[in-house]
């Protein structure tokens, strides 16, 4: 683990009143992540290069993926920051995104950008000039999705790069008093693809989804902007809100249910006289769980299984390195220090009747080696016979289930 250190000389308030000149002081500030990149001078001995972040994110990416789980990956942080040439990239030096696509097997893919709350398809073809805005449903099963979205078969890695050559720029950015192309938009370019085996001479399918998530930035709202730049940056901060609501509520829930492992670890290791205090405190904890609002913001919605769900999640938080936006990176140092203590429980994607049949030959196997194991102990020939006739009869139930 690398610990990235923040240390600021703070020669007045953060609100911009300066204090008496005795009130100058020095903060140092700590937060543990799993990596730390220096991205700022390439000229710099300790300069983090795309390769290098894809070493590090992209191969786990891809390799959580052939295992048959979901992941999702996504960039968090303050306007120009470096967000998106993280996620995509230039021509000259390519992002997480396009280096994911050129190494991975895929079936199809989808780019979609929230707008102002609302759902874009960004491939829905240059023949559509005002694209009608996407709803999103939930699946009882496959959880959260939008309606009508396209999804495009790729066979080569060209295919797919012009298809998101054609997302982006379809992608609606726009000037700031932070950086002259900022992205107005949440973009979120899922790639799915489905692994046919045979497992143990039985066919079976794992499906695998990766999202990649570009954010728009967090800003300030500036009145010398148009009416457009202010309602924009105004959805943009409501659903990064909720999305900082959604993760601490998450994290906050994480640390309750390790708690509780905890104290049923103490119950069954102590004495009797300490259980009911310790079961009362563990039923009060679990009445505090803490709500999830998921459904308060879309991009929260349709991430759904990706924050808090069936899913291996990793986060990138940008930040930076200029004094003006100490507060920013503060925020977005803590929001990712929050995110890294809520714990998935990600399960591989495969059919169910599989995984059905796999455990009940497992068990089958249990069992037969439980009878053999008492029938070489043999201690009593009736009670022998007695056994070996109720393990053989739960041996042959589970042997009928697998043939049906």
């Amino acid at each position: 683990m690398f610990i990235s250190s923040l240390a600021l000389q703070l020669d007045g308030r953060l609100d911009g009143r300066v204090e008496a000149p005795g009130d100058s002081r020095e903060r140092l500030l700590e937060f543990g992540f799993d990596y730390c990149y220096w991205s700022v001078n390439p000229e710099a001995p300790n300069y983090a290069s795309q390769e290098e972040v894809f070493h590090d994110l992209g191969v786990s990416v891809l390799a959580g993926a052939a295992e048959g789980y979901n992941i999702c990956l996504f960039a968090y942080g303050q306007t120009g920051s470096g967000k998106t040439y993280t996620m995509m990239g230039t021509p000259d030096s390519t992002g997480l995104t396009p280096r994911i696509c050129q190494l991975s097997i895929f079936s199809y893919f989808s780019f979609l950008e929230i707008y102002n709350e609302r759902v874009r398809d960004l491939l829905r073809g240059n023949d559509q000039k005002k694209p009608t805005p996407l709803r999103v449903r939930e699946h009882p099963e496959k959880g959260p999705y939008v309606q009508g979205l396209s999804q495009h078969v790729v066979s080569d890695y060209k295919q797919a790069e012009h298809l998101l050559k054609e997302g982006i720029s379809n992608r609606i950015t726009a000037a700031t008093h932070v950086h002259d192309a900022s992205s107005r938009s949440h973009a979120i370019f899922s790639i799915q693809y489905t692994q046919a085996i045979l497992e143990n001479n039985l066919p079976s399918e794992i499906v695998s989804k990766i999202n990649l998530v570009d954010l728009a930035g967090s800003e300030r709202a500036d009145p010398h902007y148009c009416r457009d730049r202010i309602t924009e940056g105004a959805n943009i901060n409501k659903s990064l809100v909720t999305l900082g609501i959604v993760i601490s509520a998450l994290a906050q829930n994480s640390q309750m249910c390790s708690s509780s492992q905890s104290i049923n670890s103490m119950l069954s290791e102590g004495d009797g006289s300490t259980v009911g205090s310790h079961s009362s405190s563990l039923s009060s904890s679990g009445r505090r769980h803490c709500f999830i609002p998921y459904r308060d913001s879309v991009l929260t919605w349709l991430l759904k299984d990706s924050l808090g769900g069936n899913s291996k999640t990793i986060m990138i938080a940008t930040i930076s390195p200029s004094y003006s936006s100490y507060n920013e990176t503060l925020s977005t140092l803590r929001y990712a220090a929050h995110a890294r203590n809520i714990v998935n429980k990600p399960r591989v994607n495969e059919d169910a009747n599989v995984r059905l049949i796999r455990d009940l030959r497992e068990e089958i196997d249990r069992l037969k080696s439980m009878l053999l194991n008492f029938s070489m102990r043999n201690p009593s020939p009736s009670l022998s016979d007695e056994r070996d006739g109720s393990f053989s009869d739960i041996v042959l139930q589970n042997e009928i289930k697998v043939c049906a």
